[in-house]
């Protein structure tokens, strides 16, 4: 089984499989859904709407290891992702993942289902999985997860032990003055922003339009420049909110694809009262920002390791 997920006229159609015998097909559906789908679950199997290696079930069934569920909740439809992310490393604990572009890590106003956490979950013998830390939809790369709740507890109040190590790939326009650049400044969001989530480096000159500035760190190198862009290595020491993206367009080099941070925000406004269209992403330069976390070093309880992609 692939495990996608797919559209279908009537509405949205989940698969599972089953990695361990379960005594319950309901029990199975009821852990695996959220609440509103939870409370149709009696009128979906009513309805036919679920089945077990493509034959009609009952809620009264029981699964063998490895059959196939799938259920078509009716009515619900939910934004198109790329859902091809992959396992990189492993050990009994934790999982680094790569996550595609448009992949958000966990549920919005419109995906529910489509996430990395609900795709780990039902294509994975790991259906209790956590996320130990995140990436904003846009951004591609490697995402930590634990394997399940007691490995949740051990590790994300650590989390700064575990991971010691961030780096990311910027493509941004232009071609910078510098090879290399150390910024160090104080960000925060602004009041009276047109962007309530968009982050600045603090002026200190005005420092009262900055409600919660927090200090920021990250080493910037000059992998690659081409006719009006540059690919940047980004190591970050702090955990910022928008760290790099705003950062670079403050350095003058904003990255690609940013609907925040480059051209003034104007495609992040349009798209709240509008969809973007194929020129405006020609305009923004991609349909995503350029940003991919492309390696995290990790200190478990034995050994030290080093995530690529």
């Amino acid at each position: 089984m692939d495990g996608k997920l797919s559209s279908d006229p009537l509405g949205f159609r989940l698969c599972f499989e089953a990695y361990q015998a379960e005594p319950s097909l309901f029990n199975f559906l009821n852990a695996r859904l959220s609440k509103n789908h939870q409370q149709q679950l009696p009128q979906l199997f009513e309805d036919e709407h679920v089945s077990v290696d493509g034959e009609v079930a009952t809620s009264k069934q029981s699964l063998k290891v490895g059959q196939k569920v799938d259920i078509l909740l009716s009515a619900h439809l939910e934004a198109p992702v790329d859902d091809h992310w992959k396992v990189l490393w492993e050990n009994n604990e934790l999982m680094a993942v790569y996550k595609p572009h448009l992949l958000p890590v966990s549920r919005t106003t419109r995906n529910l289902y489509n996430t990395l956490i609900s795709l780990i979950r039902r294509q994975t013998p790991y259906a209790n999985a956590h996320l130990l830390h995140r990436l904003d939809t846009e951004t591609a790369g490697i995402v930590l997860i634990a394997k399940n709740s007691a490995a949740d507890k051990k590790w994300k109040p650590n989390l700064d032990k575990l991971i010691t190590r961030k780096i990311y790939h910027a493509w941004v326009s232009g071609s910078p003055e510098w090879d290399e650049h150390l910024c160090e400044c104080a960000l925060s969001e602004k009041i009276g922003s047109p962007i309530r989530s968009q982050i600045y480096v603090v002026d200190p000159e005005n420092p009262q339009q900055y409600p919660k500035p927090k200090q920021s760190k990250t080493a910037f190198r000059v992998l690659k420049r081409e006719q009006r862009r540059s690919l940047i290595e980004c190591e970050l020491f702090t955990g910022r909110k928008h760290q790099i993206r705003a950062q670079l367009a403050y350095l003058d080099h904003p990255i690609i694809g940013d609907k925040i941070y480059s051209q003034a925000g104007k495609f992040y406004l349009k798209r709240l009262e509008s969809v973007l269209t194929d020129q405006d992403f020609i305009a923004l330069g991609a349909t995503s920002h350029r940003l991919t976390a492309v390696e995290i070093e990790i200190n478990t309880d034995d050994e030290r390791y080093t995530i690529s992609i």
